[in-house]
């Protein structure tokens, strides 16, 4: 209860310590409200951010890409931001400004380019430019009489003070201009022109007076070696190049080796391929083997599916016994080297039923109600030969002995993995896999053979994997294919990159098989030009196209399970060959830049559905690809060109020159095509600058 005797008297007023007392007598204070989360001068959506910045985006030595942000400021104030590149060891690169797209879009842009390998990190930085701000304002203000002096002294104040923040060599520079500013005797316009000369507006890009700077948090960036985005891939089986077969029937067929391979690399690398993949070059299991044609009852000679891996001549550290020694191998690997090409070498974690872990670590494989092991399906197709691993019974003891087994094909030549099926396996196994090899080897490289849902495709490269196979096979038309490349020239480009593929041992595209000689080049010609990875299974060349059944995309007689000897000096004496077509495409592609880039790819109007038009611009360097989709039937079209793609002024007229055919051609926006597929279904033309 109150005593009425306690209080102020009339006439006097409450100490405030006991106002003090009195608040804290009555209950606590209030909690002070959360932090505010957005900065002075709000910096949102950076990008490119790849899972909120939980992995980095990628990028190669050189390559350009952009970094983007919507930045915001209250009222009227002008701001500055630009985006900032941090090396691995620390040193932060120059500001790249960012300027504004589509305005008033409040969305910023600029282009960074990382020029080293390691984990680099980038973040974009805003500020209030009072300059920028002063001289929006006098430029209305001075010319018009209004506030004349106060705007230039204003202006004068602004440049002293930038000459503090600047290099010593550029002070003076500054401080003359402050004082030309102040200077009464001069006219208000000449004074306000010598504020707008251009070498003080490129000083004050280069070094801005920034007030209420506010910085985005950093976002990591993995920068790679090139071959992480550029390369041409030539996939061959060892055990078929020497392969012979005894027409009497006195034995049974002889495998090739990997010394007998090695006479097979000179041409693939006169082709201009720098990647050699091999399938498992491991022992093969006898149980359940598939026969030819992928047949239940398998002959004593044939030689079974690579993928069946394991036997008791061992597992995936081991080479199978026909295909040489570890160092037959090796010798394959340097025999390679000396002709500028790396070796890609098949990760398949599964096994045969007669591997050694499944007697050694049964616990890795799924067991099933009747006490089998459980096989591979995927159905109606069934695996028989193939045991798939469980990763939940020891997926510490798996992990160790595949990192084990990687680091196994490290020691002896390999920086290039093909993984199969990462999709069946935990993403968070390969995300730890690819972090540990790439914290002690950051040059070797992982391509996902991920043919499944577009969300786990992207999960994939999002977590580590350097490319990733593509649904290209499947993307034949026009709108198909512009809008599936634009996906992954996009957005995606930061943490996917593509290995366009023609075919593999598995697909062989409806498109192929009814398209013939012509199918093959334009699927050649789209591969090569639209990624800057792409790459051939053997035999594409020949331009093999038969499959096992009408409707199925497998191949008669395919390579898969049995010895596939070609004849390639008669195929070449016969014409039966498109190797011409993809040496010239292979010598085009390392002879222009900007077609060893993805995020560069631009595709152009074509009133024509059965037509297709795209560049690559890189600086100087450009190139235009049109091409009749059409295998069988020549076709006409306009060509609508977006001229600012191609680094042109509106109206140009321009040269360019045919590197199919030779021939050189006037062109403008907008040019007429014919394209016969039997003559030559698409013109690859290289921009002349400075001729019309």
């Amino acid at each position: 209860m109150t005593d009425p005797e306690a209080g102020s008297k009339p006439g006097t007023e409450p100490d405030p310590a006991d106002r003090e007392a009195d608040r804290e007598a009555t209950g606590p204070k209030p909690e002070p409200g959360p932090e505010p989360r957005i900065g002075r001068i709000p910096i949102l959506d950076v990008q490119p951010q790849v899972g909120g910045g939980n992995w980095p985006a990628k990028a190669v030595i050189g390559e350009t890409f952009t970094v983007s942000a919507t930045v915001i400021r209250e009222g009227h104030e002008m701001l500055g931001c630009a985006a900032v590149l941090r090396t691995p060891d620390g040193e932060l690169f120059p500001l790249a400004h960012m300027t504004e797209i589509n305005p008033p879009s409040d969305r910023y842009a600029t282009e960074v380019t990382p020029t080293s390998e390691g984990m680099w990190h980038y973040r974009v930085e805003a500020w209030g430019d009072p300059i920028a701000h002063w001289r929006h304002d006098a430029e209305i203000k001075v010319p018009r009489g209004q506030d004349v002096e106060l705007m230039l002294t204003e202006g004068s104040l602004l440049f002293a003070r930038a000459a503090e923040s600047v290099p010593a060599k550029d002070r003076p520079r500054l401080v003359r201009l402050a004082r030309t500013l102040a200077d009464a005797t001069l006219s208000p316009i000449e004074r306000l022109e010598a504020a707008g000369h251009p070498d003080v507006i490129e000083l004050l890009h280069r070094h801005p007076l920034r007030e209420l700077i506010t910085d985005s948090e950093w976002l990591p960036l993995a920068v790679h070696r090139e071959r992480a985005l550029v390369g041409s891939w030539y996939e061959f089986f060892p055990r078929s190049e020497g392969a012979s077969y005894d027409p009497m029937g006195r034995r049974g067929p002889q495998s090739g080796t990997f010394r007998t391979a090695i006479n097979r690399l000179p041409a693939v690398a006169d082709m201009g391929f720098d990647v050699v993949y091999l399938p498992p070059i491991h022992p093969i299991g006898t149980t359940f083997r598939k026969g030819a044609n992928n047949t239940l009852d398998a002959g004593p000679y044939d030689p079974g599916s690579p993928w069946a891996i394991g036997s008791p001549d061992g597992g995936h550290d081991a080479i199978h016994p026909d295909l040489g020694s570890l160092e037959d191998f090796k010798a394959f690997v340097s025999a390679a080297g000396d002709l500028g090409m790396e070796v890609a070498l098949d990760l398949a974690l599964q096994c045969s039923p007669d591997h050694p872990w499944v007697t050694e670590h049964p616990e890795w494989f799924t067991e099933r109600a009747d006490g089998t092991i459980a096989y591979a399906e995927n159905p109606p197709k069934k695996y028989q030969d193939i045991y798939p691993l469980n990763f939940d019974n020891d997926p510490e003891g798996i992990y160790r002995e595949v990192l084990r087994i990687v680091r196994h094909w490290m020691d002896h030549g390999v920086r290039i993995f093909r993984v199969d099926n990462p999709h069946t396996k935990p993403v968070r196994f390969w995300e730890r896999l690819l972090a540990e090899v790439a914290s002690t080897d950051p040059d070797v490289l992982f391509l996902a053979e991920a043919f499944t849902r577009p969300a786990m495709m992207h999960t994939l490269g999002k977590i580590g994997f350097h490319q990733s196979y593509t649904y290209f096979t499947w993307k034949n038309a026009q709108w198909e294919l512009e809008e599936y490349f634009e996906e992954l020239a996009g957005d995606a480009a930061a943490y996917m990159r593509p290995n366009a593929f023609v075919n593999t041992p598995d697909i062989l595209n409806e498109y192929l098989v009814h398209g013939g000689r012509h199918a093959f080049e334009i699927r050649a010609i789209l591969a090569a030009l639209l990624s800057p990875t792409w790459g051939v299974y053997s035999g594409y060349e020949l331009i093999e196209n038969v499959p096992v059944r009408p409707g199925s995309e497998e191949y008669r007689d395919s390579e898969k399970y049995q010895y596939r000897p070609r004849d390639w000096e008669g195929a070449e004496r016969e014409g039966a060959t498109i190797a011409p077509l993809i040496t010239r495409l292979n010598h085009y592609r390392r002879a222009h830049p900007a077609l060893r880039r993805l995020r560069n790819l631009k595709f152009h109007p074509v009133d024509q559905p059965e037509f297709i038009c795209f560049s690559k611009r890189l600086l100087d360097d450009v190139v235009i690809a049109v091409v009749n989709l059409n295998p069988h039937q020549t076709r006409e079209a306009t060509v609508h060109l977006d001229l600012s793609a191609l680094g042109l002024e509106p109206g140009a007229e321009f040269a360019v020159t045919d590197e199919l055919s030779g021939d050189t051609f006037h062109w403008r926006q907008e040019n007429y095509v014919r394209l016969d597929p039997h003559d030559q279904p698409a013109h690859i033309l290289t921009l002349r600058r400075n001729e019309s």
